[in-house]
């Protein structure tokens, strides 16, 4: 089920379809990313249904990690952001930076899995998220790393993957416990002296002031960990005051199961984990019956997760869910809650949407 806030889409896959025709479906998606949209795909469904399988890949037994070696079993994850890194080599050079940060939100709390204790150890540490002035979602101190290919974001990823947290039920052995985000920043560099005076241009220019940034990375290839705000001399804001900053995100979304108590059959601990599931499960759901309805109201921060997911669910950024659904008829509960959330997720309209043209610098025309 797929909903961009334009346009509703829906597809259903069998088991015979290979990753490489439902990447096909997401591809298009990702263009939207340098016309200014942030995007987020995510993967819902009950444990084992193959929600990490479809994100990212077959996994790795020891580590759990996913493996990259049969490249047609790749997963969303890889794949898009071949796609994005593809689509950034078309640009002009040195226009397009892209950042990284893998989260996991386990228990309602957000674990920063990139970063790194005093021994430089990654270990996985609580960030919280905050809205700023401007309405958008925040996580202070996360760490962000500076990536130049698709080899250097998998690096990454498999890293991060090690700490998620993971325990056994009677469903799935190997059970994802949290919710694993992964998101990309893009951000694009345009002279302020390529923006247009009509109408449309005018628009589009109030709306990239609201998101200018006028601090560039110390060295636009440097893979070291980076906080969300840098530092400038007052020489490198005079360089670039002519500079404007546009910074989109890529947000992909491994779900934490969906499940039932009883068929799960875990207790204690476990118990209370599949609870915060269900619940963060559950406002994800609420967030969307709202923008459907189109209440003034919409509830972000009932949730962790939604509220680190706003600025990819909300607005005019587009969304594409992938609904997961076990073939089994004792599932069958859980697969009809499912489909309900798909449903859900189907109602939310915004209308057409114009594309957001980046205006262009004369020698890249």
């Amino acid at each position: 089920s797929s909903v961009n806030h334009c346009t509703l889409l829906l597809r259903v896959y069998n088991a015979l379809e290979s990753q490489d025709i439902v990447f096909a479906d997401v591809a298009p998606l990702l263009t939207s990313l340098l016309d200014g949209y942030n995007v987020c795909i995510m993967a819902y469904g009950q444990t084992g249904s193959g929600k990490t399988y479809t994100m990212l890949g077959p996994q790795l037994a020891e580590n759990f990690a996913f493996s990259t070696e049969d490249e047609s079993e790749l997963g969303i994850i890889p794949r898009a952001t071949q796609e994005v890194f593809r689509l950034i080599s078309e640009k002009p050079p040195g226009s397009y930076w892209v950042e990284v940060s893998v989260v996991e939100v386990y228990n309602n709390e957000i674990f920063d899995l990139l970063a790194k204790d005093s021994c430089g150890k990654v270990s996985g540490v609580k960030r919280d998220v905050i809205t700023t002035r401007e309405g958008k979602s925040d996580v202070p101190l996360l760490t962000l790393e500076t990536v130049e290919n698709a080899s250097e974001f998998l690096h990454l990823v498999k890293k991060g993957l090690q700490l998620r947290v993971r325990h056994p039920t009677l469903v799935h052995a190997h059970s994802s416990r949290s919710h694993l985000v992964v998101t990309l920043t893009i951000t694009t560099i345009i002279s302020g002296d390529n923006f247009g005076t009509s109408w449309e241009d005018e628009q589009m220019s109030q709306r990239l002031n609201k998101e200018v940034s006028y601090t560039l990375p110390q060295k636009m290839g440097d893979t070291k960990s980076t906080s969300s705000s840098r530092a400038s001399s007052p020489a490198q804001l005079e360089a670039t005051e002519k500079i404007k900053q546009v910074k989109t995100r890529l947000q992909l979304v491994d779900l934490a199961g969906s499940e039932c108590v009883g068929m799960s059959g875990v207790t204690g601990a476990a118990l209370r984990e599949t609870s915060f599931i269900n619940r963060s499960l559950s406002a994800l759901a609420d967030v969307l019956g709202a923008i459907a309805e189109q209440r003034s109201h919409i509830p972000y921060r009932n949730s962790k997760l939604t509220h680190l997911l706003q600025d990819s669910i909300g607005g005019d950024a587009k969304l594409l869910v992938m609904l997961c659904i076990s073939p089994d008829q004792k599932y069958l509960t859980e697969s009809m809650q499912s489909l309900g959330f798909g449903t859900r997720a189907r109602q939310v309209q915004r209308g057409q949407v114009k594309k957001k043209a980046f205006p262009v610098p004369s020698k890249a025309k």
